[in-house]
């Protein structure tokens, strides 16, 4: 994976959403000044990019030698799949595809621990939307161990929309979810076959779409009283129930 690149400074910033660059996630400094930051913040929020204020120092410290004025940006260097090739992938291992639909997973560290997970349970590719998500960065590769070099992943414009095209191809779709009825354990055939996995946003779940989308909602079983787990937790369990029971069937 190439290094990480840097964007600073207003105009460049400006110059390079506009140009549709994909853009991780910006910093903004505390205390900058006003008539610099808010083009940069507003643009931001128009594309879905997530923005941090942060201390100056902290600026200076990721990008150093840079001429920020304040802000600063990551570039993603990761070459992403196409969803086509996530597909093609199972069909190579004669594998019923298995795969991770991430709706604004919005966390790098979440993003990484559930790529690693992906890649112990044969998971044939992952797919996140362009905006409101964690994008493949330095944070991600790393929390990863390295899996996001074994792990597809496709960024896609419409969620709903590639849902749709993965059930013109066969794929079922389950959604976890926090409010469904039925439990994991209960989902009989449903976790087996050509399948693919939705995980919710950490704090709000699946959008409203997305969940319209799933062919069926399931729901981990809880037995404690927090009523809900982590994003890369939630996604791991699933992740090995299915691995289990495709074992069992093999």
């Amino acid at each position: 994976m190439d290094d990480q690149e840097w964007i600073g400074g207003k105009h460049s910033l400006l110059e390079a959403m506009r140009a549709g660059r994909t853009i991780n996630k910006i910093w903004v400094a505390e205390g900058a000044q006003k008539h610099l930051t808010q083009p940069i913040v507003a643009e931001a929020k128009k594309n879905g990019i997530i923005v941090q204020f942060v201390d100056k120092r902290k600026l200076d410290q990721m990008a150093p030698g840079l001429q920020h004025q304040g802000v600063v940006a990551q570039v993603a260097p990761y070459a992403y799949a196409e969803v086509e090739d996530l597909l093609h992938r199972a069909k190579e291992r004669g594998e019923p595809p298995f795969l991770l639909i991430l709706d604004e997973i919005e966390d790098p560290h979440n993003l990484g621990s559930i790529l690693r997970t992906a890649e112990c349970t044969g998971v044939h590719g992952v797919i996140i939307p362009k905006r409101r998500s964690a994008a493949i960065t330095a944070t991600v590769s790393k929390t990863s161990a390295g899996a996001v070099e074994y792990v597809p992943v496709a960024r896609v414009t419409n969620l709903a929309q590639t849902m749709e095209q993965l059930k013109e191809a066969g794929v079922w779709i389950a959604g976890t979810d926090v409010s469904a009825k039925q439990e994991m354990y209960e989902a009989g055939e449903v976790l087996s076959g050509a399948l693919a996995i939705v995980i919710g946003n950490e704090n709000k779940g699946m959008g409203r779409l997305v969940r319209e989308k799933c062919d069926v909602l399931l729901k981990l079983p809880m037995a404690g009283k927090l009523n809900s787990l982590n994003a890369s937790v939630a996604a791991g369990v699933i992740m090995y129930e299915v691995l289990r029971r495709r074992r069992a069937e093999g």
